[in-house]
């Protein structure tokens, strides 16, 4: 899902082990007191903690507040978005339906699903079950995201049927680009061969099986207001991710279609549950019921079993020592080695909230980690602070480095768009305003809607459910969106003209050097809709 956080330390660092080091007997004694200090250092709102060891739940707190405006104490049953964390859940219910023996990892996903179609023929025949999940597609980096980002009211049926017009950029099967459409797509699999909707089926097959009380799958279904941690980030600064903390609107955390790729909720209380389930291999002991399991052995191993290989995160010293020997993906999990351990992981982020869930299976300890802010550098920190803690290591203090890492990162990011280079020549629009009006349609995003209003182009989106934006003129043919609501990333809006001066297609960048790649606008390519109305700025 939207991460919001540099490409270095996004939300799928997880990693698998060599070799068995013993784990510390309990948490750090101090970690209640280090995790407030870390709040107070990276001025983040509240943070959810959970630790399993040995098969018993040692730790589960919550730290600071909900909501900066409003503020509830954080507990133990105070619901964060997990945002990608979800993708391991999605695979698990595949996992259920390969146990029920009504699919098998490598069909073909046209034996199940008829209207599944990649751009390409041949990979649209060759896909299969296992490959919905491993990053490896063809599809390019974020492909397809801004079906679901902001906001979206599409079916997942309708994301099914545009999948086939968006541009593959790499070799299927030939290198990893991590994508969440698939993962949407895997949610309608299970649709398909269950008859319930992924969320449905996930609540009944997963989530309370595993004794996850509180969990949610539904926007509308989040329960108690107090028990809810609310999203917050910095936005008003030069890039997303400097300025002033702030509560961002809790209608963009996801949207209900992108579900399956990153829209369960949980607490410290219930992501233990989860840890409980992962390091026995799908057994549940405590639900008193004999041989009771969530998916079988066979299955728990095979959705940590690596599948592609993930490329190296090139981090400079003293962070190099946090890098892999090896880095992969497998089925919902991101697997590597740390400093010669398995580490089987993944990350979450949404608008607002970003988490981390790391397994240490040879030292039978789990961590689940979130908080309802963007500060990369206290949850990547954390993570590796725990790590070394359960594997014994001593000497580093990661979230410092780390911190350091993200502020340097987005202080480069705003000093390259403050540069002299950067700034715009003072030429342009070659044409009145209204020669932009019209309707454009792209393949796969839709219709939009260009108008001109009180002397400035307007432009309305077909499925974001009242998104709009104001294009500001930047250079030449080149505009730049305004949107109306906060927090959405722009993008440069480039006309091309015919040898006429008609505008002949749209083409579309992000601003920022360090945008998130779920604002994957550089797929796009609008061309005009032949309509009588076209300049008539008709709706969509």
């Amino acid at each position: 899902m939207i991460r919001t956080l540099p490409r270095l330390l996004a939300p799928v660092s997880l990693v698998l082990c060599l070799c068995a080091a013993p784990a510390a007997a309990a948490p750090p004694a101090d970690l209640e007191a280090r995790v407030n200090a870390l709040l107070d250092s990276f001025g983040a709102p509240g943070a959810s903690v959970a630790i399993v060891e040995d098969g018993e739940v040692t730790f589960a707190r919550g730290f600071g507040v909900t909501d900066l405006e409003d503020p509830v104490p954080v507990t133990a049953d105070t619901n964060f978005a997990i945002g990608s964390v979800t993708k391991a859940f999605t695979a698990a219910g595949l996992a259920i339906l390969v146990d029920d023996g009504k699919i098998g990892w490598d069909d073909p996903v046209i034996d199940h699903m008829p209207e599944f179609r990649m751009a390409d023929a041949w990979i649209t025949r060759e896909m299969t079950v296992r490959d919905l999940l491993v990053h490896r597609s063809g599809l390019g980096l974020g492909a397809g995201d801004l079906l679901f980002v902001p906001r979206s009211d599409l079916t997942r049926a309708d994301v099914v049927e545009r999948l086939g017009h968006i541009p593959l950029e790499n070799d299927f099967r030939g290198s990893y680009a991590y994508d969440n459409i698939l993962y949407m797509v895997a949610g309608r699999l299970i649709e398909k061969v269950s008859g319930q909707d992924w969320e449905a089926f996930t609540t009944e097959r997963i989530l309370r099986p595993a004794g996850m009380a509180r969990a949610t799958t539904r926007n509308d279904d989040r329960g108690d207001e107090r028990l809810i941690a609310d999203p917050h980030a910095r936005i008003d600064g030069p890039i997303r991710g400097m300025g002033t903390m702030e509560r961002l609107d809790d209608r963009l955390i996801v949207s209900q279609v992108a579900a399956p790729a990153g829209g369960i909720a949980a607490s410290a209380n219930d992501m233990a549950r989860w840890i409980e389930a992962q390091l026995a291999l799908g057994d549940l002991p405590d639900t008193g019921t004999a041989d009771a399991r969530l998916f079988s052995e066979e299955q728990a191993r095979e959705m940590w079993s690596p599948v592609v290989l993930m490329p190296e995160p090139g981090f400079p010293a003293p962070l190099d020592r946090t890098e892999p020997l090896f880095n992969t993906y497998a089925l919902g999990w991101n697997v590597r080695d740390y400093q010669g351990s398995r580490v089987i992981m993944h990350g979450g982020g949404v608008y607002g909230s970003i988490t981390r869930l790391i397994l240490l299976p040879e030292q039978d300890v789990g961590i689940f980690l979130a908080t309802n802010s963007e500060e990369a550098g206290l949850l990547t920190g954390l993570q590796f602070e725990l790590i070394d803690h359960y594997l014994g290591i001593e000497g580093n203090d990661w979230p410092a480095e780390f911190g350091k890492f993200i502020d340097d990162y987005f202080s480069d990011a705003a000093r390259a768009l403050a540069a002299p280079e950067s700034r715009p020549a003072d030429v342009g629009p070659s044409r009145p305003l209204s020669a932009y009006a019209g309707r454009y349609k792209d393949p796969w995003f839709g219709t939009i809607a260009i108008t001109e209003q009180d002397g400035a182009l307007k432009v309305d989106y077909p499925h974001w459910q009242g998104v709009t934006a104001t294009l500001e003129h930047w250079q030449y043919d080149t505009f730049v969106t305004r949107y109306d609501e906060e927090g959405f990333e722009p993008a440069y809006v480039t006309f091309q003209l015919d040898a006429e001066g008609a505008v002949d297609r749209i083409t579309m960048k992000a601003v920022s050097p360090v945008a998130d790649s779920s604002w994957d606008y550089r797929d796009l390519l609008f061309t005009p809709v032949a309509s009588d109305s076209a300049q008539q700025g008709e709706a969509p």
